[in-house]
């Protein structure tokens, strides 16, 4: 097994376990990427997941927040994408330029052929997506210990709405269509995204990472009694069986987060889901969000993104609202933002 230098700032991986802390530990869910001119340059002409299968560029664009910053950011996310499983699923996914990630053909109903051979598939995600792995263990090296290194995937979920709709949607009618039609064939696709994800995060610890987080980015596209039918049973799924599969791999477990974002009517569902941290939105009050939790689990979040557009005085605040609502910050919360910048 890859040994890897002792961790300096432990603190976010302290939290995470429900430890008193000295302050809060702060970390951004989409602190690498365009708005940083060396982004650019690293990136070059290489197009976005070009950039993620290159172990090399995708360590580099890692660590830059962490240089810029230094000091300031108390854990380091991995530069990857949440569509590599549908991509390892043999699914083409491409980047298009001010339109986002695009499904060339999607998947139209379970009568489509390709919806047969995706569920016939055997997938290996050791094979398929081993220059994340590469990614993840030499970013670990860069790093030295300066801070814990995040390994995510996407919620199941949230991976059926890019390959039903083709890419983001306004109305989402596709994959509504597909589970109000089709409740049994998307209930099959999304169990075999969850074994998916829950192999793909395994090997990511193993590869380095130290806590992982699972994103379910369009759980608001779903009523609180479809939350429960076709996102938290998935969710759950992932949180019961990784530690299993870590422990199968000679593995510590590893704190897990969970961030399923606009399910605010989900939070003491969510709270009991078998996660270490619940991720909040900035539609969540931190003050509300504490009494639901109860202290069943850590709290990360949740200042609306838009204030990086405001002055210093209205940033601060909002920090000093969080702060106080999330009860000092001392135990119990890991500051972010609601959502990627």
């Amino acid at each position: 097994m890859t040994r890897f230098e002792p961790l300096e700032n432990d603190l976010l991986l302290r939290t995470a376990r429900g430890e008193k802390v000295e302050r809060p530990p702060m970390w951004v869910m989409r602190q690498a990427g365009r708005y940083l001119p060396e982004y650019h340059q690293a990136k070059g002409n290489h197009d976005f997941f070009e950039c993620c299968r290159s172990p090399e560029i995708a360590s580099t664009l890692t660590l830059q927040p962490i240089e810029r910053y230094k000091g300031l950011i108390d854990a380091a996310i991995i530069f990857s994408d949440i569509l590599v499983i549908p991509q390892a699923m043999g699914m083409t996914v491409e980047m298009v330029d001010k339109k986002g990630p695009v499904f060339p053909h999607p998947l139209k109903s379970p009568s489509d052929p390709q919806y047969k051979e995706l569920m016939a598939r055997n997938v290996d995600v050791e094979k398929e997506l081993d220059y994340v792995y590469q990614a993840i263990t030499m970013t670990r090296r860069k790093l030295k210990g300066r801070v814990p290194l995040f390994g995510f995937c996407g919620a199941p979920w949230t991976l059926l709405c890019y390959m039903v709709e083709g890419g983001g949607s306004k109305l989402f009618v596709q994959v509504k269509t597909w589970i109000y039609k089709y409740p049994e064939e998307s209930k099959a696709l999304l169990k075999k995204i969850a074994v998916l994800c829950v192999e793909y995060l395994a090997l990511q610890v193993q590869a380095g990472a130290q806590i992982v987080q699972v994103f379910d980015s369009w759980a608001a596209e779903l009523s609180p009694s479809s939350f429960q039918q076709f996102s938290l049973p998935y969710l759950r799924y992932i949180s019961e069986h990784l530690p299993t599969r870590l422990r199968q791999l000679g593995l510590d477990v590893v704190p897990m987060v969970v961030f399923a974002k606009g399910a605010w009517y989900a939070l003491d569902s969510l709270c009991d889901s078998g996660y270490d941290v619940v991720g909040l939105d900035w539609l969540q009050d931190p003050a509300e969000a504490v009494k639901i939790a109860k202290g069943r689990v850590v709290l990360q979040g949740n200042a609306d993104p838009g204030i990086l557009y405001g002055s210093r005085e209205a940033i601060t605040a909002v920090v000093e609202e969080m702060v106080s609502g999330f009860g000092g910050g001392k135990q119990g919360w890991i500051a972010n933002l609601g959502h990627g910048a």
